[in-house]
């Protein structure tokens, strides 16, 4: 019977240290994330003078071409955009930019349909993120393209539009990706709401300007800036899950807003070293107590069949003539 106990309490004890082993892997996992997360904090900011703010007289020169040197974005988050502002939508009918908002996020970008080069890779980044995030435009989001050359047509917008929504191919898209058209006047009233400057080249006889989108929120304030040509479908997701106040996405959403914050001098959301860390800590906590109670019913059920054992063979030794 001895013999019996000694391999329950091998057992037990060969358990224990697995578990603690396993406590103690899953520990150096966590820290090692943690390392990483703060090696790594964010992403560099963009290695071009057209992104950020307006250089300030008398500053050093940037190097740009002429045609580039008042060409850029200027983020002006939380800025209002003129929701009068009157343009055109595919069907040549007059619309008010304001009858795009309202009830959901609004991802904006300005392009023009004629663009040789950047604006169909602006247009492709946007399809392509689109197609990776589990959002459906029209459903949680509002996409509204607007042409800043005011000489293009109700005409051109449409066969962008037909092309994209095809390409995008998913139901809804055809009323929630709107593709628009204007006069000067509202288009500079737009552009000059979000910060988004460009220019005529006389030489290349075509607009030079930056490349970005922006995500709104529903009553029009503009909330997030991402530049370039590629949009992260995971900053695209949290951009929108901010700008509809939590109305859309999932816990996993807000948790990993717990974990990533909006850098505008990036344009990208970068890890939170100190909430990963939190994060990582109250886990720890919670599988050491975890562990804890384990051992400790385990132990108490060992106990409890020791002593079981033992008042057994007091009993058979007291029926023993």
């Amino acid at each position: 019977m001895q013999k019996a106990e000694g391999r329950k309490q091998k057992a037990v004890c060969r358990n224990r240290v697995m578990i603690a082993r396993r406590l103690v892997l899953l520990c150096l996992l966590l820290t090692a994330y943690c390392r990483l997360a703060f090696a790594q904090p964010g992403m560099p900011q963009p290695n071009s003078p057209l992104y950020g703010a307006r250089p300030a007289p008398g500053q050093v020169a940037t190097g740009l071409p002429k045609a580039l040197k008042n060409v850029g974005i200027d983020q002006k988050l939380n800025g209002q955009v003129p929701l009068d502002a009157v343009f055109k939508d595919e069907q040549g009918r007059e619309v008010k930019l304001g009858e795009f908002f309202g009830k959901k996020p609004v991802v904006l970008s300005l392009v023009y349909y004629s663009c040789p080069m950047l604006c169909t890779q602006v247009l492709n980044g946007m399809l392509g993120a689109f197609r990776q995030v589990s959002f459906n435009i029209g459903d949680q989001y509002e996409v509204v393209t607007v042409s800043f050359d005011p000489r293009e047509t109700p005409e051109l917008a449409a066969a962008k539009k037909r092309t994209y929504v095809a390409g995008y191919n998913r139901p809804g898209a055809e009323a929630s990706w709107h593709f628009l058209t204007g006069d000067e006047a509202n288009i500079k009233r737009l552009t000059a709401a979000v910060g988004f400057r460009y220019a005529w080249d006389e030489q290349t006889n075509q607009f030079a300007h930056a490349s970005g989108i922006m995500v709104l929120t529903p009553e029009g304030k503009l909330a997030r800036y991402f530049y370039g040509i590629d949009y992260p479908p995971r900053d695209l997701r949290l951009g929108l899950v901010e700008a509809s106040q939590n109305k859309i996405g999932t816990p996993v959403d807000a948790l990993m807003l717990y974990c990533y914050h909006y850098d505008p001098a990036t344009g990208k959301y970068g890890a939170v070293v100190m909430n990963i860390m939190r994060l990582a800590g109250g886990v720890t906590v919670v599988l050491i107590v975890g562990l804890l109670l384990v051992l400790r019913r385990r132990s108490g059920g060992s106990a409890n069949s020791t002593v079981a054992g033992r008042s057994g063979l007091e009993g058979e030794d007291s029926t023993t003539p």
